[in-house]
């Protein structure tokens, strides 16, 4: 089986071989949550039919187990956005030239979750918003903060969250979260997908993933369900 975030693993290793779990923060892994206030600008309450987000925010192992953990939440997939269909694979987007991002499409129901509830998740609990083209432990485009929005509701929203967030100064420095075309999204390789619930030992998992789970049960605990929605479940 191929391994994506080949650095975090690495970085991983060290840190529990060396120092253990805790000290792993200086090694670049999991922040810790921020909480933030919900988007003053957000779709209507009670919408009918599914909707699709699709974020990226450094390596989808973690992004996409935060959401599957989210109510209202549908399916999460780890994919590639932002790219061409052509390139859309783990070897070539590990190069950093395709242009895709490891992305997270996140299908839901606007009656259960917002949009801008899920983009308050993310900017808190999913990653770090003001890291440049890397995410932790793991460098590249590729790893890159971005948002790709459906239409043109997800990009006001989007944007004026961005600049609410700025504006109340949230995080210690500016957010840096690009918000892109939309130009398709393609399901990652099947090794990759529900990797967080498979592979919960997994010293990446361990340091830079599990503890996002447990602050999203902590700073969203109404919006938290147990049980994760898995992509492997529906086949």
């Amino acid at each position: 089986m191929k391994v994506p975030c080949i650095r975090g693993l690495l970085l991983g290793l060290l840190a529990l071989a060396f120092a253990g779990q805790s000290s792993a923060w200086s090694l670049g892994a999991a922040k810790d949550a921020v909480a933030i206030a919900p988007p003053a600008l957000d779709a209507p309450a009670g919408k009918a039919g599914d909707e699709t987000a699709v974020l990226a925010g450094g390596c989808f192992w973690g992004v996409q187990g935060v959401f599957q953990h989210v109510k209202g939440v549908k399916r999460a997939v780890s994919g590639y956005a932002g790219g061409s269909a052509s390139t859309a694979d783990y070897e070539r987007v590990s190069n950093g030239d395709t242009g895709h991002a490891e992305s997270v499409e996140v299908t839901f129901d606007p009656a259960q979750v917002s949009y801008g509830t899920l983009l308050q998740i993310f900017f808190s609990v999913a990653h770090n918003p003001t890291e440049l083209n890397r995410q932790g432990p793991d460098v590249g485009t590729q790893y890159r903060s971005a948002i790709f929005p459906a239409n043109s509701e997800q990009q006001r929203i989007a944007q004026a969250y961005i600049a609410q967030l700025d504006a109340a100064r949230s995080f210690n420095k500016p957010i840096a979260t690009r918000l892109e075309t939309f130009n398709g999204f393609y399901p990652a390789e099947s090794y990759h997908q529900d990797f967080l619930t498979e592979h919960p030992s997994h010293p990446y998992i361990v340091i830079n993933d599990l503890p996002k789970i447990a602050q999203l049960k902590q700073l969203f605990p109404e919006r938290y369900r147990e049980a994760p929605v898995l992509v492997k479940a529906e086949q």
